[in-house]
């Protein structure tokens, strides 16, 4: 609409114009803005793919590498995640494909956060097909579902699990708390024996000092480039001994950074793979820890580090997925056997010794940027009597 105003004097004469220019939004251009202001379910950005903005969120289901097919662990890029109006959603059909430009892809890309999935996230781009599929492209701004940006460093005292990681066990005890806490943390990233190198230095950092790691045993604080094979040096301890089921070091149980930790060369081959209890002679590098024959006695600080590792292999590695069903038991002669011992002692470590601030820390970082999943025991050491009595 435009309107011109003239003013004029008595004698006649032009003393001012004013014009005033009214432009009138077309249809189409309120739709996009309303779409761009309004947050939409996947649902809705899927019905909506005509190039307009919009803010969508849902939660990420996994990356999508083709049409018709998002995987969901083993991630391969930072460049794409697939998100879904349900954390359980299966169907391709029902999830929209979000593009992750290099601006994003520290933060938002599966490949560097495996955590990520399962979790709400809130993206604004433009709605158009990616990968031949409903998507949204060039995103000016990712969020998770409350509105923050994660972390790149946790707190240094650890961080409580997520409201919703337990949800399914919430309530049970004995076998069903089992079966559900199973259920829950088989979902992970599997890391290979050499990436457990890099994960070691950032899960064991010694909080003091940034350049050192921190010694299951010994409580040595030591520099994360000593790492290998000399005498001095520090590697991977398996504290569920790696003979106890014959699983070595390929991607599975003999890579889960839930139970490898640092330690000196010596002391690791020192315990081997002895069952853990109580007694025997003083241990030289790792004051505090003791050994006899059949059995290793880590120091105080540390026992119920060692119980709760212990247990999660346990509740982990249920043999329903290619390896062996491990169990603790009150044995110290389990050879090679799927089985380790003292679950006795354990249970009372665990308790004698309750989670400290590292070892909440460590469960964390393995949660963010390792792994995905959570050592329950860790979170909830009372579960370990639900389950074993």
């Amino acid at each position: 609409m435009n309107m011109r105003s003239v003013t004029r004097s008595r004698s006649g004469r032009l003393i001012a114009a004013v014009v005033l220019t009214v432009t009138v939004a077309t249809p189409l251009a309120v739709t996009h803005a309303a779409s761009a202001a309004t947050t939409l379910t996947v649902a809705q950005a899927l019905a909506a793919q005509d190039g307009r903005a919009a803010t969508v969120t849902g939660y990420v289901i996994g990356q999508p590498t083709a049409t018709n097919t998002v995987i969901t662990s083993g991630f391969t890029a930072d460049t794409a995640i697939a998100i879904a109006d349900q954390a359980t959603e299966t169907g391709t059909g029902r999830m929209l494909y979000v593009q992750v430009t290099a601006a994003w892809r520290t933060t938002f890309g599966l490949l560097a956060n495996p955590s990520l999935r399962g979790r709400q996230v809130t993206a604004t781009g433009t709605l158009t097909a990616y990968f031949s599929h409903g998507g949204l492209k060039n995103p000016t701004a990712m969020s998770l579902g409350g509105g923050t940006t994660p972390s790149p460093t946790p707190s240094p005292t650890g961080t409580a699990s997520p409201t919703d990681y337990y949800a399914a066990a919430t309530g049970k005890t004995g076998p069903a708390l089992r079966t559900a806490l199973h259920t829950i943390i088989r979902t992970q990233t599997k890391l290979t024996y050499d990436q457990v190198w890099d994960a070691l230095k950032d899960t064991d950092q010694d909080p003091a000092n940034p350049a050192n790691v921190i010694l299951l045993y010994s409580g040595r604080s030591q520099s994360k480039t000593s790492n290998g094979g000399g005498v001095d040096d520090w590697n991977r301890e398996h504290v569920w001994a790696k003979s106890h089921g014959d699983f070595g070091t390929a991607t599975g149980p003999g890579t889960d950074v839930h139970h490898l930790r640092p330690e000196d060369v010596s002391v690791n081959s020192l315990r081997g793979n002895k069952d853990f209890d109580a007694g025997g002679s003083a241990v030289a590098e790792a004051p505090g820890c003791y050994t006899d024959a059949d059995s290793f006695e880590p120091r105080n600080a540390v026992k119920g580090d060692v119980a709760r590792m212990i247990l999660y292999m346990a509740i982990r590695y249920e043999g329903d997925d290619g390896w062996p069903d491990l169990e603790p038991n009150d044995s110290v002669a389990n050879g090679t056997t799927p089985r380790l011992g003292r679950l006795s002692k354990l249970l009372a470590w665990n308790e004698q010794d309750p989670p400290d601030a590292f070892e909440q820390r460590r469960n964390q970082r393995i949660y963010e940027r390792w792994q995905g999943n959570r050592n329950p025991f860790v979170d909830h050491p009372e579960w370990a009597r639900s389950i074993w009595g």
